[in-house]
């Protein structure tokens, strides 16, 4: 999951790649999309471009242009489907692909632990608690567990890395 710096890889995500930002998210990656911004810009690929060189971002795009202009601070992805954009990053050495539900995977922001009464007033949460750990989002206010859902993404992730 790290740099040559040793820090984290952040990514910012095309509006074309709502999926992998999730996914990325699920990952643990700090990863900023598109889709956070007021559409309809007509300048939007340059401003997509100077988040990325200001934030230290690797832009992620299906966009050739735009990942031509980019230069190293983008990548073209180069499918549209999820498990071979996966596959792609983590064959450039982009991602380690595994889930670690440390970021939420609407808003970025980092997971905290889940308070019992946090746990106990969601009404989606499960019934049977015991031997679970919790992760809640302060922002969204949303209550994430490595359920079915997760054991599901985690196998996907698992064959994604198979030739």
């Amino acid at each position: 999951m790290s740099q040559r710096s040793g820090e984290p890889r952040r990514f910012l995500t095309d509006r074309m790649l709502g999926t992998l930002t999730r996914y990325l998210r699920f990952m643990g990656y700090d990863t900023m999309s598109a889709n956070s911004l007021t559409p309809g810009s007509t300048r939007e690929d340059t401003l997509l471009l100077a988040i990325a060189a200001r934030d230290g971002r690797l832009l992620l795009t299906r966009d050739r242009e735009l990942a031509r202009r980019g230069e190293a601070q983008a990548v073209y992805i180069a499918s549209e489907g999820i498990m071979d954009q996966i596959r792609q990053m983590a064959d450039l050495e982009l991602i380690e692909p595994e889930i670690r539900m440390s970021r939420c995977s609407l808003c970025n922001t980092r997971l905290r632990p889940a308070t019992v009464r946090e746990v106990r007033e969601t009404p989606y949460a499960p019934r049977s608690v015991r031997g679970r750990e919790f992760s809640w989002c302060p922002v969204c206010r949303k209550l994430y567990w490595m359920g079915s859902h997760g054991t599901r993404l985690e196998q996907r992730l698992k064959k994604s890395r198979s030739p």
